[in-house]
């Protein structure tokens, strides 16, 4: 359990990694590739002129032309659909992720996603129109809506309490991964008239690398204790945490607070609109709502797309993009090192104090360089000074906004309503996204340089809510969660100690 805040291991409960809980975790976690694949492929193919040509002609002739402002050589609302559409799926398909979840286990989930997606990456590779790439991208968002709901659940669930924030981090290592991968193909294929069906068809191999992974690990304890699969739950926990470790105590706990929450009959979106769920409501609703507002994925989406707008030629764009990949991916490690050490507190409030920095930095380059109009052409001093700046921007989301945001919604639940919880959080981050990819474009066209101002004033804003209102989670075990909230100065009050213990 956990008094003050401060984490107690139930007893009997072995808190060391085992090469079963890491290889568990490797294969669960690399669901996160076929996330961060479609991040980093789809802006790159939309620069890229056989896309251009068979699908967006306009925008082609748009580029060739040498009177156009800087800022609106992308601006389509049609070829921002291509992208944000996949996000409109992924938000339907999270919520109903949760039921299928709860009813089939966090891994059946992940194969489900995994096989989806691979069907969405043969459909866009074999696209002879629009409708049958945003048929495509559709398939893309149910693969990612699935999976997401169900891995970062999977990783808080089976790594050790005092280990989960690093473990938790490996869905943001490998997202990161797969926007790296996507970035190296696209620079490899830019050049060949068939380059953007081998970019869009390779999203099958990570799809199938993940799906057939996960036939090979157990589900989490959690969720077969939940399915009344005690022996199979008894079995996947001596995996994880050792054969020659006494499990008994960790899984009479799961046991306990399973049945307590099977007493309780009222359907589990309901469940979480109580009073005591407060809380945790609004930390699912708001991080990875404040998460997408940081303007990360919209830099990962059209990183092509920008440095081409302010400067770059298009071999430069791609490798520019690639050059962000990397260093995010990098920073991500960082974070995977010291997020179980230093807590979730410290690196959301560090990592926001430098991403809003460099997004200010970035605004004042461009407004000095390109003019309030856009007509000037950015200088190659410049635009490389803007890379540095989104790069160092990058690091900060890296190694703060971007592993926790998954790491949060994941172990604030109590497990009745845990698979509910990371849902909603899902939907609002594809609602978020899907909001803001299919509007980037125009308010680059419009607000200009102003449009990382924009994302700055949110990065400050998130910045300060965190600091008054996300209390501390690091090592605290799941089902003691609930402290947290009890010795909060403000969340106290809509979840006393008399109300918060008997619920699960």
């Amino acid at each position: 359990m956990a008094v003050g805040g401060m984490a107690v291991e139930t007893p009997g409960v072995d808190g060391r990694i085992t090469l079963s809980v890491v290889i568990t975790c490797i294969v669960a976690a690399s669901s996160g590739l076929i996330f961060g694949y479609d991040i980093g492929i789809s802006g790159g193919v939309t620069t890229m002129p056989p896309f251009l040509e068979k699908f967006f002609p306009k925008i082609l002739r748009k580029m060739m032309s040498a009177d156009i402002n800087i800022y609106c050589v992308y601006d389509s609302q049609v070829l921002t659909l291509f992208t944000s559409s996949l996000y409109l799926a992924g938000l339907a398909s999270s919520l109903v992720a949760s039921r299928v979840t709860a009813a089939f286990g966090r891994r059946s989930t992940m194969i489900l996603g995994g096989f989806t997606f691979l069907v969405g990456g043969a459909l866009n590779a074999g696209s002879e129109n629009i409708a049958m790439l945003i048929l495509g991208r559709i398939f893309l968002g149910i693969g990612v809506g699935f999976t997401n709901q169900a891995t970062p659940v999977y990783l808080s669930e089976v790594a050790p309490a005092k280990w989960r924030g690093a473990f938790n981090a490996g869905f943001q290592f490998f997202l990161s991964l797969g926007v790296v991968a996507a970035g190296c193909i696209n620079f490899a294929t830019s050049k060949r008239t068939w380059g953007w069906r081998l970019s869009l068809g390779l999203a099958i191999v990570p799809a199938a690398v993940m799906a057939l992974g996960a036939f090979f690990i157990s589900d989490s304890p959690s969720s077969l204790v939940e399915r009344n699969k005690i022996d199979q739950a008894r079995k996947a926990l001596l995996r994880v945490r050792g054969s020659d470790t006494d499990v008994e105590p960790e899984l009479q706990e799961l046991v306990k607070w399973s049945e307590a929450s099977k007493v309780i009959k009222q359907e589990p979106f309901l469940s979480i609109l109580q009073r005591q769920y407060r809380p945790h409501l609004v930390m699912a609703i708001a991080i990875p709502f404040f998460q997408q507002l940081t303007g990360i994925n919209i830099v990962a989406f059209y990183a092509p797309n920008l440095f081409q707008s302010v400067g770059f030629g298009n071999d430069a764009a791609l490798l520019s993009a690639i050059i962000l990949g990397v260093v995010n991916l990098v920073s991500v490690l960082v974070s995977t090192a010291i997020v179980d050490r230093f807590g979730r507190r410290v690196l959301f409030i560090a990592g926001g104090i430098q991403m809003f920095l460099f997004q200010i930095a970035v605004a004042i380059v461009l407004a000095k360089t390109t003019g309030t109009h856009g007509a000037e052409e950015l200088s190659k001093g410049s635009a490389i000074l803007v890379l540095v700046f989104l790069c160092l921007y990058a690091i900060g989301f890296g190694w703060s906004w971007g592993p926790l945001t998954w790491l949060i919604p994941s172990e604030i639940f109590p497990l009745r309503i845990r698979t509910t919880g990371q849902s909603i959080s899902i939907a609002i981050n594809f609602l978020t996204v899907f909001i803001l990819s299919q509007t980037f474009l125009t308010m680059l066209c419009h607000f200009k340089f102003g449009v990382f101002l924009f994302y700055g004033g949110w990065i400050f804003v998130m910045t300060v809510f965190i600091i008054f209102f996300l209390p501390e989670t690091k090592g605290i075990p799941l089902d003691s969660m609930y402290t947290v909230w009890e010795n909060h100065w403000y969340w106290r009050r809509f979840v006393p100690a008399s109300e918060s213990k008997p619920t699960p």
